[in-house]
């Protein structure tokens, strides 16, 4: 069994209880603590966390395609341990999916999830406004022991309305994940006007936003990606 908890907002600790896989983003390992000799050990994967060989050559496929090609490693932890992940002083955000439940998340903001998540690439066709393109990676909930860690430009602000139904607005380079009962994928709204192509935009000109019938929870980071439309006319 795996535990997934935060230390100092900056860091993962991963508790294992037995024999577990992990999968991380490469290169996020800092340090590990275990009776005797070391007993877990890293493998680079070339294709993907799917078992099967031919998924895992399409999911590569797709990752490649869509820009969501971030280098994964696997975990294999063979005993009792206590491993520790970050990644460059981000901010990091523990949260644990319900079975079923879906998580969609810009793949770089990806630290580490456990191998009871299934890991998918998917296509929303909305992000052509955004910097990250037309694509999406996704994380569903498969077990108790779904564990997703999640990293964050900053101290990070959460945005739901599970609870009260209200519309949710976001600037699109500025969120990290969402996240709720199957694919709840936002609509686009632009503002764009005759200033716009004068030089004289908002540069507020497009979000995203969820209606109160889609219930998300939605993590936004206050550092903005570099992203965008730039429409103007001199």
């Amino acid at each position: 069994m795996l535990k997934f908890e935060t230390i100092n907002e900056l860091t993962l600790k991963v508790t294992c209880k037995g024999t577990e896989e992990l999968i991380i983003k490469t290169g996020t390992f800092i340090g590990g603590e275990n009776s005797g000799y070391k007993n877990y050990k890293f493998e680079k994967l070339l294709l993907g966390p799917q078992q099967d060989i031919g998924q895992a050559l399409f999911g590569s496929l797709k990752r490649r395609v869509t820009g969501e090609n971030i280098a994964l490693t696997k975990v294999m932890l063979g005993g009792d341990s206590i491993t520790y992940y970050a990644n460059r002083g981000q901010h990091v955000v523990v949260y644990q999916l319900a079975p079923g439940e879906v998580l969609s998340i810009e793949s770089e903001n990806i630290l580490a999830f456990t191998s009871e998540c299934k890991y998918d690439i998917r296509f929303i066709g909305s992000g052509i406004l955004s910097q990250k393109g037309l694509a999406t990676s996704t994380l569903t909930g498969r077990g108790q022991n779904s564990y997703v860690a999640i990293l964050v430009d900053g101290n990070p602000l959460v945005l739901s309305n599970i609870n009260t139904g209200n519309t949710l607005v976001v600037d699109p380079d500025a969120v990290v994940c969402w996240v709720g009962n199957g694919h709840c994928d936002p609509d686009i709204k632009m503002d764009v006007n005759w200033k716009t192509f004068i030089g004289q935009s908002s540069g507020e000109s497009y979000s995203f936003e969820w209606g109160g019938h889609q219930r998300v929870s939605v993590i936004i980071q206050p550092n903005e990606r570099m992203g965008g439309i730039n429409i103007s006319m001199d």
